[in-house]
């Protein structure tokens, strides 16, 4: 007994005190910035899209510049998977399109003479609306240099490109292009709700979010949309709806909320395009995301 006690006294000191405890990307320490609406960090983790279910796991530290064969698992795969999903959104993401994350099946890294760091991954890419999955190939390229540049990435999801979703997409714009009265909303509301007409402008928050999140990348980040703090809409040029959005980022590694500010034009013909996006300062007393109770 005498035995058993001075292990478990060793074992508590370890897990208390070493600064090698890291928490997976798939399972994110419980904290504020957990939200009825933000996104699921994986497919797997929630069968309420929106809902994060968190949990901390404990592990060893291992190398982030790791090379050769990964485990998927882990953060050097799941963070060049990550980028991957804010590409695919970037590229093909609409009001009812958003592509997250489903699985990382295997993964691969080297390193490239005078260009960076090449990940080859086979993932899975889940359609947030739809729920249609599909497993892709996809490369990833982190620029070397002490210029942080934006990673380059090729990914071939054909089955999720054709998705249809053009009616729906024009009965909406219709409807708020020719809308008397401009939008202006809190997604969820004071209560914690959004209402179902209004989850469209959510999916174009977390669209235009992977721009952001694609171009703030690197090999030591790991980001997910906490929060659509606020949406105003904005009157229509050049056919283009338009929005300023408030939006609240969920950076895993260092566990900060970052706030940001994008103006974005949409419409069925044109796509999504983010038009402007400012970091805003940050703010200690908005640690706690809007609306979060």
């Amino acid at each position: 007994m005498g035995l058993r006690i001075v292990v478990f006294l060793a074992v508590l000191v370890v897990v208390t005190g070493s600064p090698t405890v890291t928490i997976r990307p798939e399972a994110a320490s419980e904290d504020t910035s957990a939200h009825p609406n933000s996104l699921p960090e994986t497919a797997e983790e929630t069968e309420t899209p929106g809902q994060q279910k968190v949990s901390i796991v404990e592990e060893l530290e291992e190398d982030v510049m790791a090379t050769g064969k990964l485990n998927p698992n882990h953060y050097p795969a799941q963070r060049a998977a990550k980028v991957v999903q804010h590409y695919l959104n970037t590229r093909y993401g609409s009001p009812y399109r958003v592509f997250f994350l489903h699985r990382v099946h295997s993964g691969n890294a080297e390193d490239v003479a005078d260009s960076g760091r090449k990940y080859q991954l086979e993932i899975s890419v889940q359609d947030l609306i739809s729920t249609n999955t599909e497993k892709c190939s996809a490369e990833v390229l982190f620029p070397g240099g002490e210029q942080q540049r934006s990673p380059h990435v090729q990914a071939s999801c054909e089955e999720l490109r054709k998705i249809d979703t053009k009616a729906q997409e024009e009965a909406l714009y219709q409807q708020y292009k020719t809308n008397p009265s401009l939008l202006a909303a809190h997604l969820p509301d004071s209560y914690g709700h959004i209402n179902p007409e209004m989850k469209p402008f959510w999916h174009l928050g977390a669209v235009a979010s992977s721009f952001i999140m694609l171009n703030e990348s690197t090999e030591n980040t790991l980001f997910n949309m906490a929060q659509v703090a606020n949406v105003t809409q904005l009157a229509t040029e050049n056919d283009q709806l338009r929005f300023d959005y408030h939006i609240l980022l969920h950076e895993m590694v260092s566990q900060d909320i970052i706030h940001w500010k994008l103006q974005v034009s949409w419409s069925p013909s044109g796509g999504v395009k983010v038009l402007q996006m400012e970091q805003l300062p940050h703010c200690h007393h908005c640690e706690k995301p809007p609306n979060t109770n």
